[in-house]
C-alpha cells in the first residue's frame, strides 16, 4: 500500500526520453481521503525462476545466480541459498530478481541484526558473516586492480578488518517525508495507512518516499532516541513533513554526528517560509536543548533549495558550539556541520596508518596532499615530514584544514582551494617544488586526466593512493603504470555489512619506463 499526493496529474504522461508513454491510474480514497491503493501500470508478467542455487556474491551488495546462460543479480541473498526468483527487470545477458521463496538456506548465513534488513537496503551484507565479507571485499580489490588495472600487484596485505561492525559510524543522516514507504507486510495486510509521514532512509531506488526508521545500529542508540523524539513531537505538535514535489514542509532532514571526545551534533534541516514555521522550529530546537543536555553542537539551517546540500547556507547555533572535535593520536581535529571526516572513526585512524607507513618519510620530504579535503591527512604525516601542500576543491573544507593545523601547533603544512586540475599544474610545481610523495585520496570518479599527467611530470619517487573505489583506482594505476609500479597494497575495511571497500596502494618509480 503506497501512498501519494493528489496533486499529481494523473492523465497520460510521456517522457520525451522514454519509447512509450505511460498511464497512471488515480488514487482511490476512503471516507477519510486516505490513499489505500497504488497508481496502477500495466505490466508484462516476468516469470519466477523455482528453485535457483545462489552461487557468488557480485558487486553493489549483491549476489550471483545462473539460470541457463543468463545471470541473475539477487540482493539479500547469500551463496548456498536455493531460492524461487521473482524476476524485476530482463536484459539480453542478465536479469535481476528477488527472493520470493527460500527451500534452504545457504549454511554460510547468519542472522540479521538490523529489524529492517531487506527493505531498507543500507547495510545489505548483515546476512554474510563478517569473515565472509571481508573475503569478497578482498576479492573485488584484486578484481578491479587485475581486470581494470592490468598493473602487476607485489606486496598484498590481507585486508584489515573492522574493529567494530556495529554502532562504527560517527555520523548519519535522516530525511523526512510527508509519503512514507510502506513494506510488502503492511501492503498485504490490507490496513489503511493513516500516518504518511515518515523520518529514516530511502529505501533502494526510491528518491521521494523514506522508510520509516525505528532503531538503527550504525551508530550508538543517540541516533534513535534523537531521531524517534523528532518524529513524535513532529506528530504531537503538528508539523509538517517535506513534500519533495511541492517543496514544502518545515521537517526536511537531521545530521547527527559523535565523537571518541565525547562531544554530540545535531543539525536540523528546516524548510521555513512563514512566520509561523520559524515558531516551530524555535519550538523543536528548544525541546531539544532541554531534553538532550549532551548535545554540544545544536545547530539549524533554513533550506528552501531543491536540494539538501548546505554548502552554500548560513548556519545558526541555537546552543553550544558550532563545531566538535574528534581525536587521532595526539592530534585533534576540528568537524563543522559542512566538513568532511571519515565516518568511522577507528578504522579511518587505522587507513591513515598505512598511507603514512606507505609514505616512507623520514623527515626530509615535501609531500603533495591531494584532495586533502580537512586536512586530515596532511596533518597527519606533517610530523614525519619537512613540509606538506594539501589542495582541495572545498574552501570550506580548506579553512577547517588550516584551523586544524594551527590548534595543533603544526606550522610546516600549506592549503590551497580550487579545481585540482586547474591548481596542480606545471606552473604549481615550479613555484612549490617538485614534491618527493604525493598522497592522493580523490572521490569515487578517481582523479582527472589532467590530474595524472601532472604527476607523471611532477615524478615523486612514492606515490600513495588512498581510494573509496578500486574500479576508478584501477583505472588510474593503468595510467601512471609505465612510470610507477605497485609495490604495496593494503585493502581497509570502513564499512562492514556493505560492499563498500577502501584501498591503498604503493606506487614506486620506475629505473627504467615501460614502453
Amino acid at each position: 500500500m503506497q501512498t501519494y499526493s493528489k496533486n499529481i496529474d494523473y492523465k497520460r504522461k510521456t517522457d520525451k526520453n522514454a519509447k512509450k508513454s505511460t498511464t497512471f491510474a488515480p488514487p482511490i480514497y476512503n471516507e477519510n481521503k486516505t490513499v489505500y491503493c497504488n497508481m496502477a501500470r500495466k505490466r508484462k508478467e516476468l516469470p519466477i525462476l523455482e528453485r535457483i542455487t545462489i552461487t557468488d556474491v557480485a558487486a553493489e551488495g549483491k549476489a550471483i545466480a545462473k539460470v541457463d546462460d543468463m545471470v541473475v543479480f539477487v540482493p539479500f541473498v547469500v551463496p548456498g541459498d536455493v531460492v524461487d526468483l521473482q524476476v524485476k527487470k530482463k536484459k539480453h545477458h542478465y536479469c535481476e530478481a528477488v527472493a520470493v521463496r527460500f527451500h534452504e538456506y545457504s549454511p554460510m548465513r547468519t542472522q540479521p541484526f538490523c529489524p529492517h534488513f531487506g527493505v531498507c537496503g543500507g547495510c545489505k551484507w548483515q546476512c554474510l558473516p563478517y569473515e565472509e565479507q571481508l573475503k569478497y571485499k578482498q576479492k573485488q580489490v584484486l578484481d578491479n586492480l587485475t581486470r581494470i588495472g592490468k598493473v602487476e600487484l607485489n606486496n598484498v596485505q590481507p585486508i584489515l578488518g573492522s574493529h567494530l561492525t556495529q554502532e562504527y559510524r560517527n555520523k548519519l543522516e535522516f530525511g523526512f517525508s510527508n509519503k512514507r514507504w510502506l513494506t510488502a507486510e503492511e501492503i498485504a495486510s490490507g490496513e489503511v495507512c493513516t500516518q504518511t509521514n515518515a523520518v529514516g532512509f530511502h529505501t533502494t531506488g526510491s528518491f521521494d518516499k523514506i522508510l520509516p526508521i525505528e532503531t538503527c545500529r550504525l551508530m550508538d542508540d543517540i541516533n534513535n532516541r534523537l531521531r524517534n523524539a523528532v518524529r513524535d513531537y513532529g506528530y504531537e505538535h503538528g508539523l509538517t513533513f517535506y513534500d519533495l514535489y511541492e517543496h514544502t514542509g518545515l521537517l526536511r532532514n537531521m545530521m547527527v554526528r559523535n565523537s571518541n571526545t565525547g562531544e554530540l551534533m545535531l543539525l536540523m534541516q528546516f524548510c521555513i517560509s512563514t512566520s509561523e514555521e520559524q515558531r516551530q522550529a524555535e519550538g523543536l530546537m528548544s525541546f531539544l536543548s532541554e531534553n538532550f543536555p549532551e548535545i554540544t553542537s545544536l545547530l539549524y539551517v533554513n533550506n528552501q533549495k531543491f536540494n539538501d546540500t548546505i554548502g552554500d547556507l548560513d548556519v545558526v547555533t541555537f546552543k553550544g558550539n558550532d563545531h566538535i572535535y574528534l581525536q587521532m593520536e595526539n592530534l585533534r581535529f576540528k568537524v563543522g556541520p559542512k566538513s568532511f571526516y571519515q565516518t568511522n572513526t577507528e578504522q579511518a585512524y587505522e587507513l591513515y596508518k598505512v598511507a603514512r607507513r606507505f609514505a616512507g618519510l623520514t623527515g626530509d620530504e615535501l609531500v603533495y596532499d591531494l584532495y586533502t579535503g580537512t586536512g586530515t591527512i596532511a596533518n597527519f604525516v606533517a610530523g614525519s615530514a619537512r613540509k606538506v601542500i594539501g589542495i582541495e576543491y572545498v574552501p570550506e573544507a580548506i579553512e577547517d584544514a588550516r584551523v586544524n593545523s594551527q590548534i595543533n601547533g603544526i606550522d610546516n603544512t600549506v592549503f590551497f582551494a580550487g579545481d585540482m586540475k586547474n591548481i596542480l599544474n606545471k606552473d604549481f610545481i615550479a613555484s612549490y617544488g617538485r614534491p618527493d610523495v604525493i598522497i592522493t585520496d580523490p572521490p569515487r570518479a578517481g582523479m582527472h586526466q589532467d590530474v595524472i599527467d601532472t604527476i607523471l611530470f611532477a615524478e615523486p619517487q612514492r606515490i600513495v593512493y588512498v581510494s573509496c573505489n578500486p574500479a576508478t583506482q584501477a583505472r588510474d594505476l593503468s595510467l601512471l603504470d609505465a612510470r610507477y609500479k605497485v609495490t604495496g597494497v593494503q585493502p581497509v575495511d570502513m564499512f562492514p555489512h556493505t560492499q563498500h571497500v577502501e584501498n591503498v596502494v604503493l606506487l614506486e618509480k620506475r629505473d627504467v619506463v615501460v614502453p
